[in-house]
């Protein structure tokens, strides 16, 4: 074999050396390729199952929990002589009769701005409710009650709301709802966890119970919201030009006041 031939035979295996390294690379990557796409699918759905899971329990974190009652101890009569708690319809009121100043409150337990208007002026409203200064009339309406899942919680905690002030304890079951408050879009507290908050604070009348479980007070409260939301005194302008009824809403003298104002309860109590 010449020194040409020879030199000509090994170019060729170069080249097919070449080759072959070349397709072991290209299948090497695609291995690669497939191996760094399905570590990214199974990162996606841990990441879905992870997020699902979390959302359940979120949404689920009412579940058979108890609901702070602040004080099991609460006596059964208003804590401050000659403040009343008095249900009339589905409006309550409470304050001493001869107070000079007067408020009209719209919440839902479920509203997540109710809970803040809540957390910022519960306590001064009820140091003027105790004082004698302030009537405050609470009007619990049930404005979220698809928000909760299920759907119903803003109905029934107004309802056992009003069925607490008929045993002379809507304030500390309001305050106690508001204090643990459930998400919006969460479970909420089922009728039996309305029940026994209840008698945490000291309700021993079995007419309690009934009126949780019977909803002794949804329609009238239906009702009322109804008439709440076409009432022209409680319209009020919203972002995007929108107008209707929104809460928390409070009103002093009958008018709509700001009450992220500061000063708006002094200016209240001064009349």
């Amino acid at each position: 074999m010449g020194g040409a031939e020879r030199g000509a035979r090994k170019r060729r295996q170069q080249a097919q050396a070449a080759r072959a390294v070349a397709q072991a690379r290209g299948a090497s990557g695609d291995r690669r390729k497939v191996i760094v796409t399905v570590v990214a699918i199974v990162v996606v759905a841990v990441a879905v199952i992870g997020g699902v899971i979390w959302i359940n329990a979120s949404k689920n974190t009412t579940e058979k929990q108890a609901i702070n009652p602040g004080t099991s101890s609460a006596p059964a009569t208003p804590p401050v002589a000659g403040v009343v708690e008095k249900r009339d319809g589905v409006v309550v009121q409470t304050g001493k009769p001869d107070a000079k100043a007067s408020i009209d409150v719209y919440a839902d337990f479920l509203c997540p701005i109710c809970g803040e208007f809540q957390k910022a002026y519960g306590q001064q409203i009820e140091q003027a409710v105790n004082s004698g200064q302030l009537l405050v009339r609470y009007h619990m309406v049930p404005l979220l009650n698809k928000n909760s899942d299920p759907p119903g919680y803003s109905l029934d905690s107004a309802n056992a709301s009003l069925a607490a002030a008929d045993a002379g304890k809507f304030t500390a079951y309001h305050d106690a709802l508001f204090k643990n408050q459930p998400e919006e879009g969460g479970r909420g507290y089922d009728k039996g966890q309305l029940i026994k908050l209840g008698q945490d604070l000291g309700i021993t009348d079995p007419k309690f119970a009934d009126a949780i479980n019977s909803g002794a007070y949804n329609q009238p409260l239906n009702d009322a919201f109804q008439q709440t939301l076409k009432d022209p005194n409680l319209e009020q302008s919203f972002p995007g030009g929108k107008k209707g009824f929104g809460t928390p809403t409070v009103l002093a003298g009958g008018k709509i006041v700001n009450w992220q104002q500061q000063g708006w309860l002094q200016q209240a109590l001064a009349g």
